[in-house]
């Protein structure tokens, strides 16, 4: 079954459909199978691989007029695209029964095409957002090393822990991705600090550097290892990848691993089905002496004549 992994970030410009775009490509490079899922109305991962309007899009997935119908942007890389018309959906589904579900009932006839799914949320935190975050097992958070870009963390963790405690238990934060870096400003090295500090061990080692061929490769609607394999956007993306890769093949180590809990009537009716014949000779035996000891004879009561 897929790993199905979120994108969020409600500020915008910190690299979050560029990293949906990379990672997805990435894991096509180590083998993977991928779908690309565009939910932010502004199609901007639409528009970057240079894919067309599609007849059918996320849009009227959604709205329940198909199924989910991915184009083949290249060989085991799928993408559902998006269109403008996505960002009516909010305010046409709001009446629809079990809104925040629409999205994982529609996954579910193709999570064993797939090994991975991501979902590319929009910069917010409205129906499609939480919609995306019900379908997954892990968020992951890119953040620009900059000041303002920690500015919401909170919120989104918050956000996070709300949806795992009502909708989606096994929603986790998967890690934090750390986007636009430069090893040579203080400011970045200052950021990184501070978000190793607040989430752990969930900040990626791999962080992306600031490289041009990534602002370049939208431009040519291309993934940065169609554009420029050798670049070092394109070795932090596969790095970035094979810790992903990794992340997921210990967590589903972990969920398998996991007892499960016993369930009482189960495990007494597999006791007590045992057929007679399959009982020990001796059982007889030693079951009598403990009926008889707990029912002890009662002694015989003795007559005494009072005129005699």
């Amino acid at each position: 079954m897929a790993h199905v992994i979120s994108l969020l970030n409600h500020k915008g410009g910190v690299g979050k459909t560029t990293s949906a775009i990379n990672i997805g490509a990435g894991l096509v490079e180590l083998g993977k199978k991928v779908l690309l899922l565009d939910l932010d109305p502004q199609a901007n991962l639409t528009i970057s691989l240079g894919i067309q309007r599609q007849p059918v899009t996320i849009y009227e997935a959604l709205r329940g007029e198909s199924e989910l119908v991915p184009f083949q942007y290249k060989q085991n890389f799928d993408v559902v695209t998006s269109s403008l018309d996505l960002s009516g959906a909010e305010m046409e589904l709001v009446n629809e029964p079990g809104r925040e579900f629409l999205l994982r009932s529609l996954f579910e006839p193709i999570q064993e095409e797939y090994d991975y799914i991501i979902i590319d949320c929009p910069p917010s935190l409205g129906l499609l957002t939480l919609n995306a975050l019900t379908s997954s097992n892990f968020v992951y958070i890119p953040l620009q090393t900059e000041f303002l870009a920690l500015q919401g963390v909170a919120k989104i963790k918050q956000v996070i822990d709300k949806v795992r405690f009502r909708l989606n238990k096994k929603l986790s934060v998967g890690g934090v991705i750390a986007t636009m870096y430069d090893s040579r400003k203080v400011l970045n090295r200052d950021v990184v600090s501070t978000i190793k500090k607040y989430f752990g061990n969930r900040v990626f080692e791999t962080m992306i550097r600031n490289n041009v061929a990534l602002a370049e490769a939208p431009a040519q609607r291309m993934d940065i290892f169609s554009y420029q394999p050798k670049s070092s956007g394109a070795l932090d993306y596969l790095k970035l990848c094979k810790e992903i890769e990794q992340r997921c093949n210990a967590a589903e180590a972990a969920a398998n691993a996991a007892p499960a809990k016993p369930q009482a009537q189960k495990l007494s009716t597999v006791a007590t089905r045992q057929p007679m014949d399959s009982m020990p000779k001796g059982t007889p035996e030693l079951v009598a002496p403990r009926q008889q000891a707990a029912q002890p004879q009662a002694q015989p009561r003795q007559i005494v004549d009072l005129h005699g």
